[in-house]
């Protein structure tokens, strides 16, 4: 299977347009996403997709979520607790440059961020 990137060399990123609700995501969280590459086709089990993930000062979920594909995050900055309950309390909080990669099937979360965070994160299903 092909990779749906396209080669994108070095350029500066506009860090004040192009967000947008993640999917799955309550609209009233402020969580928003910039895709940087590539694309993830759910639907049919295909791509791969580069996106920063933004959630604001206060975010909290309160479920854990899983999916079918491979999951890296690299927290960029900001503060990230994972394992809270769903009113946001407990878990293990992190703090930026800190990295997780996660297969398929992997339940992770709840997640809050108390100051707000930036991740890095790159999707993909396995090209078997």
């Amino acid at each position: 299977m092909a990779v749906t990137k396209v080669h994108n060399e070095f350029h500066t990123l506009d860090m004040s347009d192009g967000w947008r609700l993640p999917a799955g995501y309550d609209p009233a969280s402020g969580a928003v996403e910039k895709i940087l590459s590539g694309s993830l086709d759910e639907l049919n089990k295909l791509g791969s997709r580069t996106r920063l993930l933004r959630f604001p000062p206060g975010f909290h979920t309160s479920e854990a979520i899983v999916h079918d594909y491979w999951e890296e995050v690299f927290l960029v900055s900001g503060d990230l607790t994972v394992g809270n309950d769903a009113d946001g309390s407990g878990g293990t909080p992190f703090a930026g440059y800190t990295y997780a990669v996660r297969p398929p099937g992997a339940w992770h979360g709840p997640f809050k961020s108390t100051g707000g965070c930036l991740l890095l994160e790159i999707h993909y299903y396995d090209p078997a």
